[in-house]
């Protein structure tokens, strides 16, 4: 049984960072409905209308904004038994083009899936939710999207914009709360202790689409910064991440890495999945702001974080 979809005419600035200020983004009319089943068609024959009806908001389980080519996508990815882990998923995804701020679709915040522009950030979760979709035995696109939600947002739920876990540490520290990921031991000589002390989102709430003229957003915001500041465990600093598979072997293909950062205010400026090289080294997988696009990079990782004054290092963590 199909419903008749509520047309909303919305227009929404496309963006998603971790910590990043949104920039401008491409204007989208979204076609919305809220019931448990949608039909991406319908008969109002306007221009707007036709241009958005291939995109399409619904009930499933949670609420989530995507383009039908997303959700087709989604399921024949699951539907392809030869993939399994969260490498295999983002391996599939290469070549997609970097695009920031994509989560920046719907106030009151939505669940946003989209696969065909992805940063650092969005290509971890998206790969992550399809593994983890795979590895508990769904295949559906609702089965995905709950996955999703499970991943972005504080204890798994999306209840408005400040519940998307932000910042890494935010992120970090939700889901070695719940049980949902582990932080790879590297070798205790070479690490050192990490303290975090953030600040940034509130301290720039102007440029923030959803804290713009919110002060009760930023207030909410500023005190989960200051809840997650302070001893943020250890980290291996960059001039001991060119060490090879026997001296770093605790790191597998596919454990996400995430790069810590010295400016003001933040945590972590990057992230992405490991990837052993067949020259022996250590390589990443991750949506590139240089090559504008996600690639297996072909530099080692030692040598992609030298070239940034910023970078500090690395944590590295797997998902149970």
């Amino acid at each position: 049984m199909y419903i008749s979809l509520l047309l909303l005419s919305l227009l929404a600035t496309g963006g998603r960072s971790n910590t990043e200020p949104p920039a401008a983004g491409s204007d989208g009319l979204f076609c919305l409905s809220l019931h448990a089943e949608i039909e991406p068609t319908g008969s109002t024959q306007t221009k707007e209308s036709a241009e958005a009806k291939e995109r399409v908001e619904t009930k499933v389980s949670v609420r989530a904004v995507f383009d039908r080519r997303d959700s087709v996508e989604v399921e024949k990815l699951l539907a392809d038994r030869s993939l399994n882990t969260s490498l295999d998923f983002a391996r599939k995804l290469k070549g997609r083009p970097y695009v920031a701020h994509t989560l920046e679709a719907a106030d009151p915040e939505r669940v946003v899936v989209n696969l065909r522009g992805l940063d650092c950030a969005t290509l971890v979760e998206t790969a992550s939710a399809l593994a983890l979709t795979r590895r508990e035995g769904g295949s559906s696109f609702s089965d995905y999207c709950r996955r999703l939600e499970r991943i972005r947002y504080r204890n798994g739920k999306c209840a408005g914009y400040v519940s998307r876990l932000h910042y890494l540490t935010f992120w970090i520290d939700d889901h070695l709360k719940r049980g949902t990921i582990e932080e790879v031991r590297l070798p205790q000589k070479l690490t050192r202790p990490l303290h975090v002390k953030l600040h940034y989102m509130s301290r720039h709430a102007e440029a923030y689409k959803m804290l713009k003229n919110r002060p009760e957003r930023v207030a909410e915001i500023a005190a989960w910064e200051r809840k997650h500041s302070g001893a943020a465990g250890r980290f291996l600093p960059k001039r001991h991440t060119g060490g090879s598979r026997q001296e770093l072997g605790s790191i597998r293909d596919g454990d996400i890495i995430v790069i810590v950062t010295d400016k003001s205010g933040l945590d972590y400026s990057h992230q992405g999945f490991a990837a052993w090289g067949k020259d022996g080294k250590l390589h990443m997988l991750h949506a590139s702001t240089d090559f504008k696009r996600v690639i297996e990079d072909e530099r080692p990782l030692h040598d992609y974080l030298q070239r940034i004054p910023h970078n500090r290092g690395i944590r590295v963590f797997r998902m149970k």
